[in-house]
């Protein structure tokens, strides 16, 4: 039987851990690239308005483009610092020797860049939401109609 067994099984659970999370975060950053595709695919056929086409092209421009890039970096980020730090562990508990607790730093600065990122992006649709609310094709009801 493999010497300390249990602490290198909850290594192992703590490393598939990061890796879902970190996959979680790369699905999500390529929702948001292919709903920024399809946002500029709509507003590249010729089917709408110009009002239409207006906010939609301003939907994909700006932060639009990079957020979801952002997120499929961040989660490459996760996985690699989950297995730098699984292989880290692994070498400590091989070594039988007592460690010191390591810091939280990681951990910290993870969280930190996560929720400032959701943050801007909330603001900036937030912000975007209300720069032009009586401009807003889509919510137009009293023009789509009074029209024949």
């Amino acid at each position: 039987m493999i010497p300390s067994y249990s602490d290198h099984a909850a290594n192992e659970r703590t490393f598939l851990a990061w890796v879902r999370t970190g996959i979680a975060v790369i699905a999500f950053g390529f929702v948001i690239e292919k709903f920024n595709l399809f946002v500029l695919s709509v507003a590249i056929m010729g089917g709408v308005d110009a009002g239409r086409r207006a906010q939609l092209e301003t939907l994909s421009q700006g932060v639009g483009r990079y957020d979801g890039m952002a997120l499929i970096l961040i989660g490459l980020a996760v996985i690699v610092v989950a297995a730098a730090r699984f292989v880290r562990t692994a070498r400590l508990l091989d070594k039988h020797d007592v460690q010191a607790a390591g810091g939280v730093r990681a951990g910290v600065i993870l969280a930190t860049t996560l929720a400032l990122l959701i943050g801007g992006f909330s603001t900036y649709l937030d912000v975007g939401r209300h720069a032009s609310p009586f401009s807003d094709p889509l919510f137009d009801f009293d023009k789509k109609e009074s029209q024949p």
